[in-house]
């Protein structure tokens, strides 16, 4: 291992738990196979075709890559500074003035943390459902609500156990996962453009709009404006473009993390475009009948496309290639997920329980089957609504980006306490990061905005519901108990070298409370 990797977390009081042997290829390969464009835009496919249709899916496709650089480079930009698993939380404490950087620390944390799990919730559920429609091509097989619920369920124990075996099997998992997501995706967009029969124009691709958003009466079109239809309609590209934080939450277990961490981030989102772009162009040129690819008697415009050019045979194959994929996603969301997890509890913003690491494997086994559990909850509205998984993935996008705005934001406001790392953008930084937090504001509104028409309980966006429950408690639980006791991030090394077992919470928090461990987010900003 590179010292100056162990040197680094150490300065900022943290020891190494974790096994760090991941390369750049690694940590790219994890938020790419997290990000997984074949993932966002297959189970979301139909809702893009019904939002805005084509011309809205392959425009908001390039605008969406477009300020979702700028998050990016805004986020590389603080992890070359900060290469913790805590990721946006611990940024948010270490760029915010000591008298605000635990409450920016804990709220930053439970937005990443609900984001996080809805993140893990789309990736899998989406995979559930899709399974259970493939089962459908040349069968009798009638899915509901309860087998698609227990084909998660299984999806979730199956990543949960693969993941507790640490980075070892993961690291191979992952090379996989690269593969597939680029080799693999590319013959399959390939053989959809060679096979297809006719192809559709240009003009179909990128300037047909439709609004399906009201079923058989008036959709979202009639009732406000295309633009309102439009504006939600970049869900599916922006749902699809997420989870690169992962390069964060893996920086513990990165080699040369201060530059792998932050070329981790931009290179997933850049090829992710661009691959993206790709699968788009190639389901859409090759839709046979729109009408009858909106209407799919499966329920998935994607199956359908495929059916007209492939047959029942020639699809169940494709099928399972993509599925495979999403699988892959899954697996390496959860990992991001419980990494995440793992440096929030060590840092008291979950219960100490959670923050230990398994002598054998290296893994925080604890935290992953917290993140199984946390996920299979939030799809449970599922069997009583019809929205749930776009609610899942608004969720998740929301949760997510503000999670990431928040740290950028602050850094924006509170210039003087960010201390540059070797990945820096100079003078084009706060101008980034402005375009940036702008974004992350818009599509946080639109995103909680009704999707359906008429809204009705089957139909209700419950992602206000959901975004709201976790920021009354992030606010209400901090004002009335946390701000006594959450400090931030916690200083392990400094305990240790006082002969304070960073085992025993009981023994950490007496030592706080006779001031023998110095605030470990002033302690970093003054080094």
């Amino acid at each position: 291992m590179d010292t100056s990797d162990e040197y680094k977390l150490a300065e900022m009081g943290y020891r190494q738990d974790l096994k760090r042997d991941w390369s750049l290829l690694h940590n790219f390969g994890v938020s790419f196979s997290i990000i997984s464009v074949i993932t966002g835009l297959t189970t979301l496919f139909g809702y893009g075709l019904n939002t805005g249709g084509p011309g809205v899916m392959s425009v908001g496709w390039i605008i969406v890559s477009f300020f979702t650089i700028f998050v990016g480079l805004g986020m590389a930009e603080i992890v070359s500074a900060v290469p913790t698993s805590g990721g946006p939380y611990f940024w948010a404490a270490i760029l915010a003035p000591d008298n605000i950087a635990p409450f920016a620390s804990w709220v930053t944390g439970w937005f990443n943390l609900l984001g996080q799990v809805a993140v893990t919730t789309g990736i899998t559920f989406g995979l559930a459902n899709l399974i259970s429609t493939t089962a459908t091509i040349g069968t009798s097989y009638e899915p509901t609500a309860g087998k698609t619920l227990g084909i998660y369920a299984a999806l979730l124990i199956s990543h949960g156990v693969i993941n507790s075996f640490g980075v070892r099997a993961l690291r191979y998992l992952n090379n996989t996962s690269i593969i597939l997501h680029s080799v693999g995706i590319s013959c399959f967009c390939i053989a959809v453009l060679a096979k297809a029969p006719t192809h559709q124009s240009p003009k179909f691709v990128f300037s047909t709009f439709y609004d399906g958003t009201g079923g058989d009466g008036d959709g979202w079109s009639v009732r406000a404006s295309p633009a309102y239809v439009a504006a939600i309609g970049v869900l599916m590209s922006q749902y699809t473009i997420t989870g690169f934080d992962a390069s964060a939450h893996l920086s513990e277990e990165t080699r040369n993390a201060s530059w792998s961490a932050p070329l981790g981030i931009l290179m997933s989102i850049g090829v992710s475009s661009i691959f993206g772009f790709f699968v788009i162009l190639a389901l859409l040129f090759s839709i046979q009948d729109f009408d009858a690819t909106v209407g799919s008697k499966y329920g998935q415009p994607v199956v359908q496309i495929l059916i007209d050019i492939f047959g029942e045979a020639g699809t169940i194959v494709l099928m399972t290639l993509i599925m495979v994929c999403i699988y892959h996603c899954g697996l390496f969301s959860m990992t991001s997920n419980s990494r995440m997890m793992f440096g929030f509890s060590r840092d008291g913003g979950l219960p100490h329980f959670f923050d230990k690491v398994d002598a054998r494997h290296r893994a925080p086994i604890r935290t992953i089957w917290l993140a199984a559990t946390l996920s299979f909850l939030l799809a449970i509205p599922s069997l009583g609504s019809t929205v749930a998984f776009s609610a899942a993935t608004s969720i998740a996008t929301i949760g997510l980006y503000i999670s990431y705005g928040l740290p950028i934001l602050i850094g924006l406001i509170f210039p003087g306490n960010f201390e540059k790392g070797p990945f820096n953008l100079r003078f084009a930084s706060r101008w980034v990061a402005l375009v940036a937090v702008l974004w992350i504001c818009f599509i946080t509104i639109i995103f909680c905005l009704p999707t359906a028409n008429p809204v009705n309980s089957q139909t209700l966006n419950y992602t206000p519901v959901a975004v709201g429950i976790v920021a009354l408690w992030a606010l209400g639980s901090w004002f009335l108990w946390a701000r006594t006791w959450f400090t931030g991030p916690v200083r392990q090394i400094q305990a240790e070298r006082l002969g304070i077992d960073v085992e025993d919470p009981a023994a950490m928090d007496e030592a706080e409370a006779q001031g023998k461990l110095n605030n470990g987010i002033c302690d970093s900003k003054t080094r």
